[in-house]
């Protein structure tokens, strides 16, 4: 099962809380490339916001209907997102790629469109984020194998706020 334990087995560290990251644990992010991933841990059923709180970029409405988001709900797993920061053409870090997840997270008008259902999470700020720095290998691979891998084990569904694979 992905879970932290079996995240923590693969090298990923952080595991702060998106509050903790947002009010300035961030400092602790790694400005290297890598890949993260986003855990609900609470085992109570998931409450859904109609607004969330993400940034409305270039005019856009984050938002998508309740129901939509219980039809990309997986049970059975802390994992609701997988990203990457970095790789083949960009010069992202993971503590750049995550400030902007955190900003958009906050209302700001940032570009970062993926892995935007989660702040319609009413539980945003429990969620828990941990990282993995990369050296060799690239993100975007990574990433892909990833949800490859959480596929495999939920029925072909990808992680709840990961719209692409």
């Amino acid at each position: 099962m992905m879970n932290r334990e079996f995240l923590q087995a693969q090298g990923f560290e952080g595991f702060k809380t998106m509050g903790e990251l947002m009010d300035g644990a961030r400092a602790q992010i790694p400005a290297q490339k890598g890949i993260y991933v986003v855990l609900r841990e609470s085992e109570k059923s998931p409450q859904f916001l109609s607004e969330g709180t993400g940034g409305h970029f270039k005019g856009q409405n984050p938002n998508v209907p309740i129901s939509e988001l219980k039809d990309n709900w997986v049970e059975g797993t802390p994992i609701v997102y997988i990203g990457k920061a970095g790789g083949s053409g960009s010069s992202a870090t993971l503590n750049k790629r995550l400030g902007q997840y955190l900003r958009f997270g906050q209302g700001a008008n940032i570009g970062h469109w993926g892995g935007r259902y989660i702040w319609q999470l009413a539980d945003s700020k429990d969620l828990v984020v941990c990282w993995k720095s990369l050296t060799i290998d690239d993100p975007r691979e990574v990433e892909h194998q990833m949800i490859q891998d959480f596929k495999a084990i939920h029925a072909g569904k990808r992680p709840f706020a990961n719209l692409i694979d």
